[in-house]
């Protein structure tokens, strides 16, 4: 996967790339979850070595990074899942494998999403919903049925006491709340199918995740 398009940042075209990423973008991919993720998030949380080294291994088709003149901006990864084999299990350690997926399968038919990130500086230039369209891509390039993954809920923490997750994302989606993340992925065309406790261990989200899918037109 290679694609070269142009964002706009403050009101000015430049050139991105988005492609696979490789042993050489490590310690530069590190370093955008840092940049992406800082605390409250778990500093264990973000992606290390040996985790990225079998991204590339095992699912090299899932491992997409974005870069503008050199400079790593974001990054997204995924595997490939047979749901029926987690049952009700649906939190990200375990569909993750610990981020190592060494679960990968494939057979399966989805692509799960385990990351997606951008660092602060180019959240506006739509990077982000470029790199989800290049995934979608790849589910139909490779005849998947569909792209699932949750999304945090970060703007739920501040509410976990007077409301439910489920409650919580039901606002948003009646437009009387935004949530930063379940509003881009809303925007990228991804379709809340339920709400998984315990995804993650993520004060902001109450550990809480929506879970979110998109389906390939074409299957």
């Amino acid at each position: 996967m290679r694609k070269d398009l142009y964002l706009f940042v403050e009101g000015k075209p430049k050139k991105a790339t988005i492609r696979n990423y490789n042993v050489a973008d490590f310690e530069a991919l590190i370093d955008v979850q840092r940049a992406s993720f800082p605390p409250p998030y778990p500093e264990e949380l973000l992606w290390n070595t040996e985790q990225l080294a079998e991204h590339v291994t095992r699912f090299p088709e899932g491992a997409l990074c974005a870069e503008i003149e050199g400079h790593m901006i974001g990054s997204m990864t995924g595997l490939i899942l047979d749901m029926n084999d987690y049952a009700n299990q649906h939190e990200w350690e375990t569909v993750s494998d610990r981020g190592y997926i060494r679960n990968h399968n494939a057979n399966g038919d989805t692509l799960y999403v385990i990351d997606i990130c951008v660092i602060p500086e180019y959240r506006k230039s739509g990077i982000g919903k470029w790199l989800m369209q290049s995934m979608y891509d790849t589910v139909v390039h490779l005849g998947l049925r569909r792209l699932l993954g949750g999304g945090r809920m970060p703007g739920y923490g501040a509410h976990a006491n007077e409301i439910t997750p489920e409650e919580y994302l039901e606002k948003v989606l009646q437009g009387e709340w935004k949530d930063p993340v379940i509003t881009f992925l809303l925007r990228c065309g991804r379709m809340p199918i339920g709400v998984a406790h315990n995804y993650l261990d993520d004060e902001q989200s109450n550990n809480c995740a929506a879970i979110m899918e998109w389906r390939n037109p074409f299957q």
